[in-house]
């Protein structure tokens, strides 16, 4: 498995990013196993120092626990609170930028939605 890394952002964080995404995405549900860190690191092809490092700053935002011998797992209430963090990060950092955006070029919620995707063109 190879997989091309963003130079301006450390590989660890881009790991933790894609376990992140993966939870909200349900890809991983609560109780799940993660990949081991030997295997992420071997299927990636990086150091697995670096692994360790997303892994642990997982389990320090307490998204993923540690069970001694058995690996790391998907903790309760992950999905929940990074939904809720995420929610409030775009709005906060993300959707002031965005809507002052959709301001300049005259673009109303009715005609974003309208082509939004996966619709047919037509307003709602």
């Amino acid at each position: 498995m190879s997989t091309v890394w963003n130079d301006n952002t450390p590989i660890y964080r881009q790991l933790r990013d894609r376990v992140v995404a993966m939870i909200l995405d349900g890809v991983l549900k609560q109780g799940d196993a993660l990949p081991s860190v030997r295997q992420v690191a071997a299927d990636f092809q990086i150091n697995p120092i670096t692994v360790s490092k997303a892994y642990q700053e997982l389990v320090d935002e307490n998204l993923v626990e540690k069970k001694r011998g058995l690996g790391m797992y998907v903790s309760e209430g992950a999905h929940a609170a990074l939904l809720k963090s995420e929610r409030e990060r775009f709005l906060k950092e993300e959707w002031p930028t965005l809507f002052a955006r959709l301001e300049r070029m005259g673009i109303d919620l009715g005609t974003l939605f309208k082509h939004a995707p996966g619709t047919t063109g037509e307003s709602r």
